[in-house]
């Protein structure tokens, strides 16, 4: 009996000397808050996605506090996390919403492979095990679903053609999947934004060979550039690039295209 009453006044005392030196050192130690960064902390969702750029959403916090990231920096909480974070901030925030497109049409039925691959099924092993990839077009989709599985709202599903599919009414545009490929086939956009959008990455400047790689590839034929009226596309380095002050969404690029890369980005986006 004498031993448990030892027992619990000696583990008493102990625990009484650890709880005043904790609370001695947290004293010591402590360190003041911003009251703006807490308040702007509230407002975010925890989502800690790093679409802002920062780590999480306390670094984001912090960072926005001190006037370094802008009020609409969270990608994840939208227009209504930004005129929220605005008010503490006492400046307006911008609504743009963004959203993530994928640059590449090469479906398993389209784009040649190269083989049977055998080594670990992620986007990134494939890219660099010196293979550049799984697919004969070096620039293509690899379909391993990084992407997918670097989402953290549910957005992305790879599809049974094996490209990766976007539900736009949960993608948050927080740039997580655009990060995540290593082919950088995906492009972080303003989803209200209209205008032709390039869905081909293929750089090849062989054009007898193109087709071969990929059926749905650009052939670098120039007839978007050529049919433009407002002179909106240029074919950069084998791809179409849209000039979106200029772009005026008539589809004439899109009707014309022979391997059907461009589309109207509300299309994709719906």
């Amino acid at each position: 009996m004498k031993t448990i009453l030892l027992t619990l006044c000696v583990s008493a005392l102990t625990a009484f000397i650890l709880g005043v030196l904790l609370g001695f050192f947290k004293k010591i130690f402590y360190v003041p808050t911003d009251p703006t960064q807490e308040k702007i902390r509230e407002c975010l969702p925890g989502a800690n996605c790093g679409g802002c750029g920062y780590p999480g959403c306390d670094g984001f916090a912090a960072a926005c506090a001190r006037g370094e990231a802008p009020v609409n920096g969270c990608t994840a909480g939208g227009a209504a996390v930004a005129q929220k974070v605005g008010a503490v901030m006492g400046v307006e925030a911008s609504s743009t919403r963004y959203v993530a497109v994928l640059a590449c049409r090469g479906c398993k039925d389209k784009a040649e492979l190269k083989g049977i691959y055998n080594g670990v099924h992620t986007c990134a092993a494939a890219k660099t095990l010196g293979i550049n990839g799984t697919k004969m077009c070096a620039w293509g989709c690899v379909g391993f679903g990084d992407c997918v599985a670097s989402c953290n709202f549910g957005a992305l599903t790879m599809g049974e053609d094996g490209l990766p599919k976007f539900d736009y009414t949960k993608c948050t545009g927080c740039g997580a999947c655009a990060r995540a490929c290593p082919q950088n086939l995906i492009a972080r956009v303003d989803a209200d934004r209209k205008g032709s959008f390039a869905q081909c990455s293929n750089r090849n400047p062989n054009k007898p060979v193109i087709l071969k790689q990929c059926k749905n590839a650009c052939i670098k034929c120039g007839k978007c550039e050529k049919g433009c009226a407002q002179g909106a596309i240029v074919v950069t380095n084998g791809i179409p690039v849209v000039d979106y002050t200029k772009c005026v969404s008539c589809g004439t690029c899109v009707a014309g295209c022979p391997t059907k890369v461009l589309s109207l980005q509300q299309d994709i986006v719906g």
